[in-house]
């Protein structure tokens, strides 16, 4: 992998997790370190779920490829701060 090829993760992740985190309601208590983890994460799994389902070859843009990244951000994002939320609360 290059420089510009995990720069360029680097900056798709920090979208697909920042927008993931604009989904989830209400405020999450992680870091912005753990959003860019979990947008990469879901960038990358996204990918592989369209192309599985034989959807991430279109012309043009991949709007399904990204929605589906994007929800898996979401996701990513609620279990995260859930987790984090538990933690700091039985403390």
């Amino acid at each position: 992998m290059t420089v510009a090829g995990i720069i360029s993760a680097l900056i798709v992740g920090l979208i697909i997790g920042a927008l993931g985190r604009l989904v989830v309601p209400g405020r999450q208590n992680i870091p912005v370190w753990m959003t860019i983890l979990i947008g990469i994460g879901a960038a990358l799994l996204g990918t592989v779920i369209a192309r599985a389902a034989g959807i991430a070859d279109t012309a043009g843009f991949d709007w399904i490829e990204f929605f589906i990244q994007v929800v898996l951000a979401a996701v990513g994002v609620a279990l995260v701060a859930g987790a984090a939320g538990r933690r700091s609360i039985t403390r």
